[in-house]
């Protein structure tokens, strides 16, 4: 019987495994890690020293301090790990910004506790790290931010304590899903406007002075001087948050929008110098939407790293056959299907090039050699068959990685199957789309493109059926409208 159960729990795990492969997590050097956890140090002995300094000391004092700096020191790495659990690809650099925002609260707290309150203290870079990092890193951080106060003697109105874990949370969670400039400034106005009623209500009216303007700003525990510090602290950083993402690598929904205008210089070019590739692009741009929206995957990353994914055609935009009109093909006056092979390499090698130059998050980058992993580039292997060529197909594989995430592998995925979607005869059936479709997912799936990408087959499932109806939407039929010399028809 034992035997069974032992049988059972290992193919359910096996099951399990099979349905959601584990994301590996992105790997940090050695010396980020040293410099992070000398961090972490830092911000236990700030919150605990003061622990210290009473006089006379003794055996429970010093036992109250190790345990407090301890509990500090967990925190701290319970942090970073759920940074790591909610974004697995998240860098050092923004590892480190958690961190050195948490070090700066606590000296903020030493310094100023008497001067300022602790709502423009802790829910600006609540703001900052839902924005770049999600809304649980976020929560977690305000947790950790709110209950350790390095100075003991500091008292805290409960009230007040309560409004900072509510305003901080409600920062936290619609920080995470802000997608404009404008909602921030919104925000930044709605929360120090929410933090003033509930402290006239729970702290009573004698915390306010409005006449009294000699100290309006910093008059700590005056209900007017804490929410206009608040409203003007939140003001700045969403000023600084640009500066935050550029020195950082954080990709906020706002600036995902801002890379999506199709006005931006690189994709206006894409537009003009290669129309047939920006016409793909927007195909794919579809489909891929509507399969990560299926799944629940980051929409905005998709659809702005799918305007992205080619660019580096523009390296040579007709060698490449949706730019071309017909008449001729570069490929086939060259006569050599390696050299064919690596102009096809070249515009992965370039569009990496051109993200570098136009400064593109690395998450967008990504898009452009993973949506095409290391697949084979079929058509010239063929050729090089043709003519006898002893070459090794390593010769004419694309360099790769991989997808690493679930949206490249969508991006992957759409790519192969738009060109085959669209050159399905207007009377195919729904039947015949989905097992083109199907084929052409399982033949990624067999080379190994999809190991990495933590795809679960029921994800699989959804995007086919996804990918099938916008198929079914954009092959509606036209009325053949009659001709006349002398009417129009519409």
């Amino acid at each position: 019987m034992q035997n069974i159960t032992t049988t059972i729990k290992k193919l359910f795990y096996l099951w399990r495994r099979s349905q959601v492969p584990v994301k590996q997590p992105t790997k940090i050097s050695r010396i980020d890690n040293l410099i992070i956890f000398l961090v972490c140090i830092l911000i236990s002995i700030i919150s605990s020293y003061k622990l210290l300094l009473i006089s006379p000391l003794n055996i429970a004092d010093i036992y109250s301090w190790l345990l407090s700096f301890i509990e500090i020191l967990i925190s701290s790495v319970v942090l970073i790990l759920v940074s790591k659990k909610e974004n697995p690809t998240i860098s050092s650099r923004q590892i480190f910004l958690i961190v050195t925002l948490l070090l700066a609260v606590q000296v903020t707290k030493l310094a100023l506790s008497s001067t300022i309150s602790p709502l423009s203290i802790i829910i600006p870079p609540a703001l900052i790290i839902s924005q770049g990092m999600g809304s649980i890193t976020a929560l977690t951080w305000v947790s950790i931010a709110s209950f350790s106060w390095p100075d003991p003697a500091v008292a805290i109105n409960n009230n007040l304590f309560f409004i900072l874990l509510v305003c901080s949370s409600v920062v936290s969670l619609l920080g995470g899903r802000i997608r404009s400039r404008a909602q921030l400034l919104q925000l930044s106005i709605f929360v120090p406007i929410g933090s003033f009623l509930s402290q006239w209500i729970l702290i009573g009216e004698d915390k306010i002075s409005p006449f009294n303007t000699q100290n309006l700003v910093l008059a700590n525990r005056d209900v007017y001087s804490d929410s206009l510090l608040l409203a003007i602290v939140m003001l700045f950083t969403i000023l600084f948050i640009p500066i935050f993402e550029s020195i950082f690598e954080l990709l906020t929904k706002a600036r995902l929008l801002e890379l999506a205008d199709k006005e931006k210089p690189l994709i206006r070019r894409l537009s003009l110098e290669a129309p047939g590739t920006f016409e793909h692009t927007l195909l794919i741009c579809g489909l891929a939407e509507e399969a990560t929206r299926m799944i629940g995957g980051d929409i905005d990353l998709i659809k702005t790293g799918a305007l992205y994914h080619d660019v580096g055609k523009l390296h040579a935009p007709n060698w490449f056959i949706e730019n071309q009109d017909g008449s001729k093909n570069p490929h086939d006056e060259l006569d050599d299907p390696l050299k064919s092979a690596e102009v096809l390499q070249a515009h992965v090698d370039e569009g990496l090039r051109f993200a570098r130059k136009n400064r593109l998050p690395k998450l967008i980058a990504n898009f452009i050699p993973e949506h095409q992993g290391t697949l084979k580039m079929g058509y010239f292997f063929q050729k090089a068959k043709e003519k006898n060529l002893d070459i090794d197909e390593y010769y004419f594989r694309y360099k790769g990685p991989i997808p690493q995430s679930k949206e490249t592998a969508i991006l992957m995925l759409a790519d192969g199957c738009e060109a085959a979607l669209r050159a399905m005869s207007i009377n195919a059936s729904d039947k015949e789309a989905l097992a083109t479709i199907s084929n052409i997912i399982y033949s990624r799936q067999k080379d190994g493109q999809l190991d990495d990408s933590n795809l679960s087959k029921g994800e699989i499932f959804l995007i086919k059926r996804a990918f099938l109806n916008v198929w079914k939407r954009i092959r509606h039929r036209r009325i053949q409208y009659p001709t006349s010399k002398n009417n129009t028809f519409s």
